[in-house]
């Protein structure tokens, strides 16, 4: 709600200017003058005085009832008329001689009060009013900091239902039950039942945790509070266990209602293993909250959700039954999900008839709901851009591809060599790609430059989501993931540097083979080493060998074979098709960007056979 307008300090401003403006308008505008007696005496026998004023030891001379001169007069009232008298100065009453008048010496507070008082008192009252008050509230709030800083949706409640949740349909069966209990407990508790005390919403960055924590809050209808982890914390010791204790007083005011904590890992971390050890803020702020979820009664239809990423670095205490009782996952969606998203995202933008999202869905395997709306944006943004009235396919590819890799660097000079190199390079990914028979089928090649060190880059089209990998997958991925490298020793005898990122991750994922796996046939289906975490900084900072030197040197030895056999393999495969090699790279020089339907006449002919390496 505004500020009243008398309350601010503007006002106030201008209230002072206008009180003084009248003081100085109704003070005299001139001072009498102050003489020597003889002088006085003068200018009362010449008659520019009519009235003689005795005030103390002050007197006065008036003419018309203004005071003109002033003197001073040490000595009585009858000291002062004798002498007037004997210098010849004629007082009387009413039209004869000077009138004479004596007033008893004291203050004269209204002037006073007048001219100096009342601007002090404005004054001070301005300074209250623009510097105090503030002072005052920044005071007030040095004491607010044992009070919670969750947001309470009340009297708004939550627009957001679980129509605007998409691609999670299992995790919104798994909260059904939560809104029906906030929405009628009595039901539940009629049969005895107790609804979870706490449920853990798990996932990835981007897959909607908070959406649908506010879509339980908007399906139920009841008070909302929702606050970061991280605010709990403060410099000072003991703020986020008051902060705690009164978001849980308020919500017990509220019941039923729904508590929300987004980034739970910010306070629910293992105990002990923070820097300050065992007795930490962050700690402490951790026990208040399991004291809290451990006090609730069994009817105070209070229900606290809360959302990470990173479950395996919380607290057991914290994930036990009796606090957060029920585990809610919320992974990447798959094809179908990630069609429902962009269709919710899609909702009101207006797209061209060709645009197919089951497509779309497909061309973007790991993406996650925020990386959809984002597609979807940027996509719009393009068609503005380029003047469109509605969104193309044309848009909403080249929005994914600017998601997944950058934008695109077209003003990035190279050389001919370079381009030709490049485009030699992609074309060794794209036709080994098309001969393997468990490799993704190519969807796009292209030799524009995006982000930050990518030159070119070949785009697959998955035809299912995989949850599960063949070692025959893995090995034609290998294959494909060398196949640049082999077309540039093939064509231009030696190897450039281009290939750097496609040996990181035909490494790893050769090493992954044999040492987590259990791919290797010389080593049999075991794993080796036993990777550690410091759970407070949750990443992995070293692995405990379980094997011998003989083991290790054995492990190497295999990662190598696995990576020789597909280096063969795509040799094998370019080899045989240079010439189509040649086409394709040549078709990219001239294009710098193939599509599906180009790759596909120039792949004409060409079947995927199984390669033994």
């Amino acid at each position: 709600m505004q500020a009243k307008w008398w309350r601010s300090g503007f006002f106030y401003l201008l209230l002072l200017v206008a009180v003084l403006a009248l003081v100085f308008t109704f003070m005299p505008r001139e001072s009498p003058t102050n003489v020597e007696l003889s002088d006085f005496v003068q200018s009362a026998k010449e008659g520019q005085i009519d009235t003689i004023r005795q005030s103390g030891d002050t007197v006065e001379g008036l003419k018309d009832d203004q005071v003109t001169i002033t003197t001073h007069f040490d000595g009585t009232t009858y000291e002062l008329v004798n002498f007037l008298k004997d210098e010849g100065i004629v007082l009387g009453v009413e039209g004869e001689g000077i009138k004479f008048v004596v007033e008893p010496s004291g203050v004269d507070w209204g002037a006073i009060g007048l001219t100096v008082i009342l601007p002090i008192v404005l004054l001070g009252a301005l300074f209250y009013f623009l510097f105090f008050r503030a002072a005052r509230g920044a005071g007030t709030q040095a004491f607010n900091f044992s009070k919670s800083r969750a947001r309470l949706t009340l009297d708004k409640r939550p627009d957001v239902t679980f129509a605007d949740v998409a691609g999670t349909d299992e995790a919104k069966e798994e909260v059904q039950e939560i809104v029906e209990f906030l929405k009628s407990p009595q039901k539940f508790q009629a049969l005895g039942g107790r609804i979870p005390r706490g449920v853990l919403l798990v996932g990835p960055p981007g897959t909607g945790k908070t959406l649908l924590a506010k879509a339980i809050a908007g399906e139920a209808r009841v008070p909302f509070y929702s606050i970061s982890g991280s605010e709990f914390v403060e410099m000072f010791v003991g703020v986020g266990a008051a902060r705690v204790r009164d978001l849980f007083e308020q919500a017990k005011r509220n019941a039923p209602c729904l508590i929300f904590i987004d980034e739970i890992d910010a306070v629910g971390r293992h105990r002990g293993a923070g820097l300050g050890g065992g007795h930490d803020e962050r700690e402490q702020t951790l026990n208040q909250i399991l004291a809290e979820m451990d006090g609730f009664d069994t009817n105070a239809n209070v229900i606290v959700m809360a959302a990470t990423n990173r479950p395996d670095i919380l607290d057991p205490a914290l994930i036990r039954p009796g606090r957060f009782d029920r585990h809610v996952v919320i992974d990447l969606p798959d094809i179908k999900g990630r069609k429902a998203i962009l269709e919710v995202h899609a909702k009101g933008k207006p797209l061209a008839k060709e645009v197919d999202l089951e497509t779309l869905a497909k061309e973007t395997p790991w993406f996650s709901g925020a990386d959809l709306a984002n597609l979807i944006n940027e996509a719009a943004i393009l068609a503005a851009r380029r003047n469109r009235k509605d969104i193309t396919l044309k848009e909403l590819e080249d929005a994914s591809e600017r998601v997944m890799l950058g934008p695109e660097r077209k003003s990035r000079v190279i050389s001919l060599k370079e381009k030709e190199i490049t485009a030699y390079h992609e074309s060794g990914h794209a036709l080994t790609a098309r001969m393997l028979p468990n490799a993704d089928p190519v969807h796009k090649v292209s030799i524009i430059a995006r982000g930050i060190g990518i030159g070119g880059w070949t785009r697959f089209l998955p035809s299912e989501d995989r949850h599960l990998w063949t070692k025959s997958q893995f090995d034609d991925r290998l294959a494909v993931s060398l196949g640049g490298r082999v077309a540039e020793e093939i064509t231009f005898g030696e190897m450039t540097t281009g290939a750097q990122h496609d040996l990181a991750e035909t490494t790893k994922l050769a090493r992954k083979m044999v040492t987590e796996y259990g791919m290797s046939e010389k080593l049999g289906p075991r794993t080796f080493g036993q990777r550690q975490e410091l759970v407070f900084l949750g990443r992995e900072i070293s692995e405990q060998r379980d094997y011998s030197d003989k083991i290790a040197q054995e492990i190497d030895e295999e990662v190598h074979n696995i990576i020789q056999g597909a280096y063969n393999t795509a040799k094998k495969i370019l080899t045989a098709n240079k010439e189509k090699l040649n086409q394709l790279a040549e078709e990219l020089i001239a294009h710098e960007t193939l599509d599906e339907p180009e790759l596909d006449k120039i792949f004409e002919g060409l079947a995927p056979q199984p390669t033994s390496s």
